[in-house]
Order: structure tokens, then C-alpha cells, then sequence
């Protein structure tokens, strides 16, 4: 009769289970009791199981403390993530109060510089997707005073004006649009050309100054203001500086590509000219003239 090997395997390991457990038994109590001379010969031969239980326990105690230490660095790896996120943000956010602070302090500025307008300061709060460099959305409506063809301007220049105005919102059309006309001229003392600027129509340049006569004084870095003619925009309002001058098709006329004094792909906050008074010529004369100074050290031109 064969001896079935599976089984007898299964036999040996029960056995050196059972050891096992009898010696993490045995010297667990060996400490509490007393063990006679005649059991020195089982502690002998059970010697070896005394080691391999104590090996096995030093071994899972080492694991158990590498594993707390792991989960301990986890803890503090994702505490810290978390402080650099919360300080990111924080700085973030400390950088754009500075950032609203300028220029909410530039309008402030301005405002108090020009006392012929009463202004009412607004932010841009969305642009049409189909008409970006054309028309801007502005949080100030009819609720706040607003209407249709107001001037909106900021520190720097002319931005443009109002086309539509419901309760909170307003969209303004800005001066780079082809089908926005204003009224302008040369405000170099010995020029005074007159023209009309108008965005361009291929966006070859964000806008020109056109309908001017071949034989007209006019310049590359010659300022452009508004000329007050048109009944929408009041005189004296900083347009931009003439880039390049060049002949029109026909011959007769030519025109003046011009750079605008407004950044409008940075545009953020603007104010609405709600009404404006006439000023004597020598107050506006010396504002024209300090809106041109700052147009000349802005592009680094020589008047």
C-alpha cells in the first residue's frame, strides 16, 4: 500500500504549526513560571523554534514601525501640499488686489485731473467671442445712469462708447470696431489736421485716421486726439500716436495708420463719461498737452 505524499505533507506542516504556537506559547510563560531541571532538554530542543519565533517578531515589529513611518511622512507630505497650495493662492490673490489697487488708483487720478467730465467707473466683464477686439461687456447699465453713444475712456486714452445699455450690463463699442467713427486731429500746435479715426477693416493696424488732405502736415509720432466734432466724444480726449503715414488709392488723399493709446487685449476697468462741461481753452490746452506729454514717454517719441 502506497503512502499518499500530498497527505503526508499536509501532516508535517500541521505539526510544525503546532510546534510553533507551543513554543511562542512556552517562552512567553517562561518568564512567569518556574521550569524544573528535567524540561532543560525540551528548551534545548526546542531552541530552534525559540530563535525563528523571536527573528519573526523582531522582523514584524521592524515592518510595523517602517509602515508608521511611511504613513507619517504621508501625513506631513500632504500637510505640506496643502500650506504651499493655501500660501499660492493667498499670494495670488494678494497680487491681483495689488494689481485692482493701480488702476482703480489711476482712475482716481484722472478723475480728479479732469473736472470738465463726471465720470462713473465700471469693469469689463466679457467680451463676444465673434467680435473680441471690437466689443466689450461693462458691469454699468441703466441702473447706474448709463446710456446709449456716453464716451467710455481710461487714464491712458480713448476707448470708445456705449452702443447698447440694459439694467446692469452695457456693451461698448471700442475704436478698433471698422463702423465706430470719431472725430480727430493733430494736436501738434502747428498741424491741428483733421481727419476721422476708424478701426481697420482688414486689421492690417487696430485703427487710422482717414480723410486727410495730400498736402495735410501730418507725421509719424504726431498725437491724435479727439476733436469734439461728431457730438459723441467731448475735445482733447488722447486717441493714439501716428505710426506711419501713406497715400490712399485714388491719389488725392492719404492716411495715417495710428497706434492707440489703450491696450485693449489688457482691458480691465474704465470709466464712463456721463457728462462733460465746456472748459476755457487754456484749461484744456494744458490737459490736451499733459495727455500728449504722457503719450511721448509712453512710446519714447520726441515731439
Amino acid at each position: 500500500m502506497q503512502t499518499n505524499e500530498p497527505m503526508g505533507k499536509k501532516i508535517w506542516i500541521l505539526i510544525v504549526v503546532l510546534l510553533g504556537i507551543f513554543c511562542t506559547m512556552f517562552f512567553s510563560a517562561k518568564d512567569r513560571v518556574s521550569i524544573p531541571l528535567t524540561n532543560r532538554a525540551v528548551i534545548t530542543l526546542l531552541a530552534p523554534f525559540q530563535s525563528f519565533s523571536s527573528a519573526l517578531g523582531s522582523k514584524s515589529g521592524s515592518i510595523i514601525n517602517a509602515l508608521n513611518e511611511l504613513m507619517s511622512m504621508y501625513q506631513e507630505n500632504k500637510q505640506l501640499k496643502a500650506e504651499v497650495t493655501t500660501l499660492r493662492e493667498e499670494n495670488l490673490h494678494d497680487n491681483e488686489l495689488e494689481a485692482e489697487n493701480q488702476r482703480l488708483k489711476g482712475l482716481l487720478n484722472y478723475k480728479e485731473s479732469t473736472k470738465q467730465f463726471d465720470l462713473v467707473t465700471a469693469s469689463v466683464i466679457a467680451r463676444d467671442s465673434a467680435t473680441w477686439i471690437n466689443n466689450v461687456v461693462i458691469n454699468r447699465g441703466s441702473n447706474d445712469g448709463i446710456k446709449k453713444d456716453m464716451p467710455v475712456v481710461t487714464p491712458d486714452g480713448l476707448v470708445g462708447a456705449v452702443i447698447d445699455v440694459y439694467g446692469s450690463y452695457s456693451v461698448v463699442a471700442l475704436i478698433t470696431d471698422p463702423r465706430v467713427a470719431v472725430g480727430a486731429l493733430v494736436q501738434r500746435s502747428d498741424s491741428r489736421v483733421a481727419g476721422i479715426v476708424k478701426g481697420d477693416i482688414d486689421k492690417q493696424v487696430d485703427i487710422h485716421m482717414e480723410n486727410i488732405s495730400r498736402a495735410a502736415d501730418i507725421q509719424p509720432g504726431d498725437q491724435i486726439i479727439t476733436s469734439g466734432l461728431g457730438g459723441i466724444y467731448p475735445k482733447g480726449i488722447f486717441i493714439g500716436t501716428v505710426d506711419e503715414v501713406g497715400n490712399e488709392a485714388g491719389g488725392l488723399l492719404k492716411y495715417a495708420a495710428i497706434k492707440p493709446a489703450v491696450d485693449f487685449q489688457k482691458l480691465e476697468d474704465v470709466a464712463i463719461i456721463v457728462n462733460s462741461r465746456e472748459l476755457s481753452p487754456e484749461v484744456l490746452t494744458r490737459q490736451m498737452q499733459k495727455a500728449a506729454d504722457g503719450g511721448s514717454r509712453e512710446t519714447g517719441t520726441a515731439k
